[in-house]
C-alpha cells in the first residue's frame, strides 16, 4: 500500500476529497499549442471517476455497518466499490434504468448539477472511455457494486505522453519552463534552472527537447543570449 487515506465531513466534501486525492495519484500530461493555455491530458478522464463518485455516495447502503466506499489503485486499473449491489428493478436493464436507495442524496447531488439525468452515468463512462481509445468500464454487482477502470501506465508513457517526446506534448517540467518564459522571456539556461530548482544539466535537457518541439529558440550571442517561446 503505497497510500492510504480515510475522509469524512459532508457527502459534498467527501466527494471533493477522493476526486482531489485521484488527481493526485493519476498522470498527466500537458499539450500546448504556441502560447495559448495548456490542456490537461490525464491518463483517465476525470468526468468518469466523477460519475462513479457521485454514483456511490447516492446508491450506497448506508444500513450496511462496517462498510465504505474503497477506491483502490492499481499499477493496471482503478477501483471505485459501494456497499450494496444492484436493486432487482435495476438489474434486470442495467444501464438504462436506474433506482436509488437514497432518493433525497440523490436529489441533493441532481439540484448541485452533479447529475445530469436519471439513468445516464453508466453510458457517458463507457463513451467517455470509448473516446480515448481505453477499455469501457467493469462493472461487478454482486455484493458490493464496483466499477473497475483500466489503466495503460505503460503503452501512455511509450507512446510518449507523460515523458513529452510527442511534438506539442510537454511534461510538467517543460510546462514550468514555458510558463517562466512567458512572463520572462530571454532568461538563460543558468538563470532557468535556479527558477526551476533543477540542475543546469536537467534544464538544459528539457531545453533541447522544447527546441526540437519547435516551442522555445534560443536568441543572441552565446554567452549573452537567451530562449524565448516560438511565434506561430
Amino acid at each position: 500500500i503505497i497510500d492510504d487515506k480515510t475522509f469524512g465531513g459532508s457527502l459534498y466534501q467527501q466527494y471533493l476529497q477522493a476526486m482531489s486525492w485521484l488527481e493526485s495519484k493519476l498522470q498527466v500530461a500537458y499539450k500546448i499549442e504556441g502560447t495559448g493555455p495548456r490542456e490537461e491530458i490525464w491518463e483517465i478522464p476525470l468526468t468518469v471517476f466523477k460519475e462513479a463518485i457521485i454514483n456511490a455516495l447516492s446508491h450506497r447502503d448506508y444500513y450496511e455497518q462496517g462498510a465504505s466506499i474503497m477506491i483502490e489503485m492499481f499499477e493496471d486499473r482503478v477501483e471505485i466499490s459501494n456497499p450494496g449491489g444492484l436493486l432487482p428493478v435495476v438489474a434486470k436493464d442495467f444501464g438504462h434504468k436506474s433506482m436509488t436507495r437514497n432518493p433525497l442524496i440523490f436529489g441533493l447531488f441532481t439540484r448541485m448539477h452533479l447529475v445530469e439525468r436519471v439513468a445516464s452515468g453508466i453510458p457517458r463512462m463507457q463513451e467517455a472511455m470509448r473516446e480515448v481509445n481505453l477499455p469501457e468500464p467493469e462493472f461487478h454487482t454482486e455484493g458490493m457494486f464496483t466499477v473497475v477502470f483500466k489503466r495503460q501506465v505503460k503503452n501512455y508513457a511509450t507512446d510518449g505522453i507523460v515523458n513529452g517526446i510527442v511534438n506539442g506534448i510537454v511534461n510538467e517540467n517543460e510546462q514550468m519552463i514555458i510558463d517562466l518564459l512567458k512572463t520572462k522571456p530571454g532568461l538563460n539556461a543558468s538563470e532557468i534552472a535556479e527558477s526551476i530548482s533543477k540542475s543546469w544539466r536537467t534544464t538544459m535537457r528539457y531545453l533541447k527537447s522544447l527546441n526540437e518541439k519547435e516551442l522555445i529558440e534560443f536568441r543572441g550571442a552565446p554567452k549573452t543570449g537567451g530562449y524565448f517561446l516560438m511565434k506561430n
